[in-house]
């Protein structure tokens, strides 16, 4: 088998997020009560045995850089291969659904012109799911074709804004954006290294557009092909699906299809003693994480590590990031807590399922 080498596109706004990543990239947002977005990208790249990986970074990379280091969570801290920082280009991409600004390609070709690898596996850094690369890697190795997508059929009547796949049999016939069709593509695609590198030189005039884009328009003239994915996946559009997913954590077999022991998800490591249930609290259906301190009540929640509940308080449907303090007598429903957010005694906050109240980060409520 050809060797496989990654690369993964951090270089991107998420309008939809607000306040959350106006202090760090979208990537870098916590969820489900100790990892990072970013960790699913690094860990289904590891699981399926790539061992370089360039990550391409915002110019506001400080969060990235602290939860990632040197790579060693990810055994990516080696000789040989490893985890390559890459500079992307100065404010990166704000065009919704776009992921891979082709100017950021140009930017980094001597990372594939250096790299030992036949094709190049590229990913961004927000979609949650747990997705064993091999297959797909064997496919476009057996097919021959220079670029595949990677897609999931999508259930009757649901919709989600992004770009669809018009197929073919097993190639693709069409890439068109549109609010809901049939085949999501997955943010996700493996091509051989001599067709990006003959790509950045014929259209390098485009380097303002996203590389998806400028593949739907040379369509006619390149075979791609493509590669299903059938297992639990979570958007990340905006707030709205982060709260959804958060919460889908709560369902144990979402669980254990995105935390698999054979393919864990990795992330940096703390140091915590164990979460803290005091006298008199009550936690029911929550994500409860090391270093909190439990005096309330929490139910369907996902609490990150260092939460403090103080007695009385009441938390349901929230996601508190790590080192969130609520207030004697305090009542959160529908929240999404930034990291160290304070609500202070006897403060109310609510808001609906379909739009949860967001409380940016270091806030006094």
């Amino acid at each position: 088998m050809n060797r496989t080498i990654g690369l993964i596109s951090t270089n991107y706004s998420v309008p939809g997020f607000g306040s959350v990543t106006e202090v760090r990239p979208a990537a870098s947002i916590p969820f489900g009560g100790r990892y990072r977005l970013l960790d699913f990208a690094l860990s289904n790249m590891v699981n399926s045995r790539i061992q370089t990986v360039g990550l391409v970074t915002p110019y506001f990379y400080r969060s990235i850089m602290d939860h990632v280091g040197a790579g060693k969570p990810w055994d990516l801290s080696r000789k040989e291969g490893g985890l390559y920082i890459l500079p992307g280009t100065v404010f990166g991409f704000h065009e919704e659904n776009a992921r891979f600004l082709f100017r950021d390609l140009l930017h980094n070709l001597e990372y594939l012109r250096q790299g030992d690898g036949d094709y190049i596996l590229v990913s961004s850094g927000t979609l949650v799911a747990n997705i064993d690369y091999q297959p797909m890697i064997a496919k476009h190795e057996l097919e021959g074709k220079p670029v595949t997508l990677l897609y999931k059929k999508m259930q009757p009547g649901e919709k989600r804004p992004g770009r669809y796949l018009t197929l073919d049999g097993d190639t693709v016939a069409g890439i068109r954006r549109a609010d809901e069709g049939e085949n999501l593509l997955l943010d996700s695609f493996i091509a051989d290294k001599s067709f990006l590198l003959r790509m950045a030189r014929d259209y390098a005039a485009l380097d303002y557009m996203d590389f998806l884009d400028i593949l739907a328009h040379v369509l006619p003239e390149v075979a791609v092909g493509c590669c299903a994915f059938d297992g639990y996946v979570a958007f990340m559009d905006g707030m709205e699906d982060y709260f959804r997913a958060s919460l889908d954590l709560l369902d144990s077999s979402v669980r254990r299809e995105l935390f698999q022991s054979d393919r864990p998800i990795r992330t940096k490591a703390h140091d915590t003693p164990p979460a803290l249930y005091a006298p008199g609290s009550a936690v029911k259906n929550s994500v409860m994480t090391a270093g909190s301190i439990i005096e309330g009540s929490v139910e369907n929640s996902v609490c990150f590590r260092n939460v403090r509940i103080e007695k009385g308080a009441v938390v349901r449907n929230c996601v508190l990031m790590e080192k969130c303090v609520v207030k004697a007598g305090a009542r959160l429903e529908n929240v999404v807590c930034d990291k160290n957010v304070t609500v202070s005694e006897y403060t109310v906050v609510c808001g609906t399922a379909e739009h949860p109240c967001v409380l940016a980060k270091g806030g006094v409520v």
